[in-house]
């Protein structure tokens, strides 16, 4: 009897991961002048920005957030103008802000009377970089249109640069209620939330081509449509991508507090920035009482860094721990290295061109230890529990040296300031 070979199923590699999606292709936006203007779109590098939550009228609490914001690294700044006491105040906030040396442009964010607010201060509207126009509370009936072509004007008046931002929580009744009715009365009709999404969208590109009719050019327009679902404004802007090439700001609005905004704003703009969608970037997170306002560019930045995409500081990789790990000595020593690195920042990016593309990794165990530690610029990996009291140290990729006694956490910190020195530091003098 023939005996009927076995068929083999053939063993096919793993797909490798795609790469991020090239970036869609947008009109390149010029936001401020001078030292502080920088491009947004275009293929200029996804733009950082922040909000402050003081009252703009309180001239030096916001000139103390606004500095705060930027000295960490936010890029752009809006500021509330939503009475005559902000818009006169905003002047003078730029003014004490370029006496600092802060050059981030800043952008008026304008509700319901800021055609009257720009046109009664015509300071106001000289000195901010941007104006940020809601299309849904621009002004009701027959004002709407009005009211959104008189500050387009201001714009156009001033060379400033408009974001018309559209947001769920203040859509366009009147356009909603459009298309609901179309929806109810077609054949096929879809549910209510995406009637809702296609309203959004079409609310900003409308408003949009009305500015460009009015006469603002489409490099002086970025567009957003901001909601508070993750699902929900992963798909409005594939929408506004897929039908417009104008620049486009992103941010889950109402993100909440703590690692639940922090989340939530991860994986929503992680999932469009993979895409190539996104040109600037917002992480709106509600702040503790009294809370650090500044966290949300830290959260920003680090989007946009653990995703490839920019660099601002050093990366600190630092294993969880386990049960071969109950010494703190690992990560006692990867906070204070993460602290040691935060606070010497602001001086290493004066003197070390370069320095924000360091990777230091403090691993706690031989399991790990020794290949992260070898992967990373320099590393080095703490004993765990049972092994032998010694960290072997590698620099670029190399065992360097072993470290034993109770001064490792500090012969550590002096090995990676002296390998800034020695790599960064040749940046400096070549110039």
């Amino acid at each position: 009897m023939t005996e009927t070979p076995m068929t083999e199923t053939p063993c096919l590699p793993d797909p490798i991961p795609a790469e991020p999606a090239a970036r869609a292709k947008t009109v390149g936006v010029i936001v401020g002048h001078g030292k502080g203007a920088l491009q947004v779109g275009g293929g200029a590098p996804i733009v950082v920005q922040s909000m402050t939550n003081t009252d703009t009228a309180d001239i030096e609490a916001t000139v103390r957030q606004v500095a705060a914001l930027a000295q960490q690294g936010s890029e752009l700044v809006r500021i509330t103008v939503d009475r005559d006491e902000a818009a006169a105040a905003v002047p003078h906030i730029r003014d004490r802000l370029a006496k600092m040396g802060i050059t981030a442009p800043l952008v008026g964010d304008f509700h319901y009377i800021g055609h009257k607010l720009l046109a009664d201060h015509p300071a106001c509207a000289e000195a901010l970089d941007k104006y940020r126009i809601n299309p849904g509370n621009v002004g009701f009936k027959d004002k709407k249109d009005r009211q959104f072509s008189a500050i387009v004007e201001t714009a156009i008046r001033h060379d400033k640069t408009v974001r018309i931002g559209a947001n769920w929580g203040s859509l366009d009744q009147e356009l909603l209620t459009t298309l609901m009715d179309q929806n109810a009365a077609s054949a096929r009709p879809i549910d209510a939330q995406a009637v809702t999404r296609e309203a959004l969208v079409r609310s900003a590109l409308m408003s949009a081509q009305m500015a460009e009719d009015i006469g603002l050019p489409k490099n002086r327009i970025i567009l957003s449509a901001k909601v508070s679902a993750v699902q929900g404004l992963v798909s409005v802007y594939r929408m506004l991508a897929a039908r417009s090439d104008y620049a486009l700001h992103l941010g889950l609005t109402e993100a909440g507090m703590g690692s639940k905004g922090i989340v939530a704003s991860a994986a929503a703009l992680g999932v469009l920035l993979q895409d190539g969608i996104g040109d600037t970037i917002r992480v709106s997170l509600t702040p503790e009482p009294n809370g650090d306002r500044t966290l949300e560019v830290k959260v920003a930045q680090e989007i946009l860094q653990t995703m490839g995409f920019r660099t601002f500081v050093p990366l600190v990789a630092a294993c969880p721990g386990c049960g071969r790990t109950t010494s703190t000595v690992f990560q006692e020593l990867a906070r204070d290295i993460q602290e040691h690195i935060r606070v010497s920042m602001p001086e290493w990016k004066k003197t070390y061109p370069g320095v924000e593309t360091l990777n230091v990794a403090v691993m706690g165990c031989i399991v790990n230890g020794p290949g992260e530690s070898k992967h990373a610029d320099i590393g080095i990996s703490l004993p765990g529990t049972g092994e032998t009291p010694a960290a072997p140290v590698f620099i670029d990729g190399k065992k360097a040296m072993t470290l034993r006694g109770e001064g490792i956490a500090g012969e550590f910190k002096q090995i990676v300031e002296d390998y800034v020195a020695r790599r960064f530091g040749g940046a400096k003098a070549a110039e």
